[in-house]
């Protein structure tokens, strides 16, 4: 008789980190919509101080994760460094909305505020970002079979804090005046104090184990020191004041930055390769690791532009203007399926929490879907007291078009989830699918700079076009990142498995800071700019950078992927020479 049962439910600690990550993730991807616009519009930097200060912002703010997890792994615990870090994140925004709020009156005031807050970001996400995503795994016994689910579900996570944090920022801040830049920071702020809260209310409760064990508490062999709250305390404040003067240091006195990442990348090589105990075939594998974090870079670097450079083109070239008359019909049509879907949750959460110890949860996510509910209703109220038959959308702002991304991803996983397996004995090798990525890039590229071919300055073009390269950055982005991470996961020596996840980490803060660099690039009017000899006058010339770029490290990497699958694969010296010699041959 076939088993008709149903698969086991993930446990309710998804849905707690789910909702934790989600209101972190909207929160720095709704101030990052506007930060490069926050810089150029209000505090009036300079283009290309701007996007160099946004280079070095995003390069620490994927750097501090390395000493974050540390201390949490042998310090403070998994929770705590959650908790704390998210406090700093808020406090960040709220330094940010106070800043935005001076820069007319109080300028200079105002500039030091600025860098506090983003001090406190790069702070607070050292220590959120790395905890977060490792209790995830930790939910489940070894082997259980909805752990690849339960990524996929904390990914969308992610990407719907990462679609919603533009839209919603984006709305309340970037209305075309530089005053109300401050309301996008306050929305953020909100979203993580609410990200905190989540956390705080609910991880002792359904962050378990298997076993029922309370997960990401304090490190059986945490000195009693370390936990003194004067210790923390101090100890946040001190690293806040580090990352606010290295981001100072690295903007505004000399770009230290990029040395530093090379540093730590050859102290980590001489580290791992200086080890004895380490076999051949290991040391093939993490080769294969070195490697493919150096073409990451080559992708991060053109793919991070969104927050720069093609936020620049945005705002000045791409025409924005819709004039879309939208029928107050439709929208009451829209409003009653969204009513609809609230009404089916509410159902499903009396299903799913029934019991008296999941209360409080149940209470939470009543009030959350009945003020969805009021809210939408209180649209369809102003609607209908304005008396109007339609609804005017003129423009877009920029900042709202960073949501696009997410918006793809979320769209498209199910199909790039389902064409791998699809494609049984040809689906493509690890590095194959990373070239792919690259070269989708570089077509992504290559599409924009045909729709600024031969326009003259000032000249605005089609929306069709910023949208299409997103889509086709996204489409990289599925070939690339899941991808590479599995690979580092999968290669590396149980030994030293952190540390070569330092290792890709590290190529993603060395790419967001070459990223910065490269948006320096971006031409002002009538202004020649220069390249390793290549000149850049206007946006054709600046897009056809990241074709070349792009382009080239796909071929390349392409070329070396049969060399790279054999040292994959390679399970003793002598079999492995053999492969490589066939693969170069």
């Amino acid at each position: 008789m076939p088993n008709t049962s149903r698969p086991a439910a993930h446990p309710k600690g998804l849905y707690i980190l789910f909702a934790t990550e989600m209101w972190e993730r909207f929160n720095y991807y709704g101030m990052r919509a506007v930060l490069i616009l926050f810089m150029t519009k209000a505090l009036l930097f300079s283009k290309v101080f701007a996007a160099n200060l946004y280079g070095s912002y995003t390069g620490l703010i994927y750097l501090t994760p390395l000493l974050g997890g540390y201390i949490a792994d042998r310090y403070w615990g998994n929770k705590r460094s959650i908790i704390t870090g998210g406090i700093v994140m808020a406090a960040g925004e709220m330094i940010l909305f106070i800043s935005a709020s001076l820069f007319h009156s109080y300028a200079s005031a105002s500039l030091s505020l600025f860098f506090c807050g983003l001090g406190c970001m790069i702070a607070g996400n050292g220590f959120f970002k790395p905890n977060i995503s490792s209790l995830v795994g930790q939910l489940y016994p070894d082997g259980d079979k909805r752990k690849d689910t339960a990524y996929t579900i904390f990914y969308m996570g992610i990407n719907t804090g990462g679609a919603l944090g533009p839209i919603i920022c984006g709305l309340a801040g970037d209305t075309g005046s530089p005053a109300d830049f401050k309301w996008a920071f306050l929305a953020g702020g909100i979203s993580m104090i609410i990200s905190v809260i989540v956390q705080v209310v609910f991880h002792h409760r359904y962050v378990t184990s298997p076993e029922g064990n309370v997960l990401g508490l304090t490190p059986e062999q945490a000195p009693v020191k370390a936990l003194q709250p004067a210790v923390i305390i101090g100890g946040l404040a001190l690293f806040t004041l580090l990352m606010i003067g290295l981001l100072y240091l690295d903007a505004k006195v000399i770009g230290y930055l990029s040395w530093l990442m090379l540093a730590a990348v050859i102290f980590i090589a001489v580290t791992i390769f200086g080890d004895r105990t380490l076999s051949y075939m290991e040391k093939q594998r993490i080769k294969v690791i070195f490697i493919v974090s150096f073409f990451v870079i080559f992708f991060w670097a053109a793919f991070e532009q969104t927050g720069a450079s093609l936020t620049f083109f945005t705002d000045e070239q791409t025409d924005r203007q819709l004039h879309l008359q939208i029928p107050v019909w439709s929208l009451q049509l829209l409003s009653a399926g969204l009513l609809y879907i609230l009404y089916r949750l509410f159902r499903k959460t009396r299903r799913q929490l029934p019991q008296p110890a999941d209360r409080l949860l149940r209470g939470t996510v009543y009030a959350l879907l009945s003020l969805f509910a009021a809210g939408i209703a209180g649209v369809n109220a102003w609607l209908l007291l304005q008396h109007k038959s339609a609804l005017l959308l003129e423009e877009i702002p920029p900042s709202l078009f960073l949501s696009l991304g997410s918006i793809y991803i979320v769209l498209f996983a199910p199909f790039f989830a389902w064409l791998w397996p699809r494609l049984g004995k040809y689906e493509p090798a690890a590095p194959v699918k990373m070239a792919i990525g690259l070269l989708l890039l570089s077509l992504g590229y290559l599409w924009i700079a045909m729709g600024v071919r031969d326009i003259a300055p000032g000249t605005k073009v089609s929306i069709a076009w910023i949208t299409v390269t997103y889509a086709l950055h996204a489409f990289g982005e599925f070939c690339l990142s899941p991808i590479g991470l599995s690979l580092v996961n999968k290669l590396s020596p149980l030994k030293f498995s952190s540390l070569l996840m330092a290792v890709w980490f590290l190529s993603t803060a060395a790419a967001n800071k070459f990223a910065g660099v490269l948006s320096t690039l971006y031409p002002e009017k009538g202004e020649t700019v220069s390249f390793l000899g290549y000149n850049i006058q206007t946006s054709y010339d600046f897009f056809l950078l990241f074709v070349v770029m792009a382009g080239v490290a796909a071929l390349v990497l392409l070329m070396m992927s049969k060399w790279l699958s054999a040292m994959m694969a390679a399970p003793d010296k002598t079999n492995c020479q053999s492969k490589i010699t066939t693969a170069l041959s």
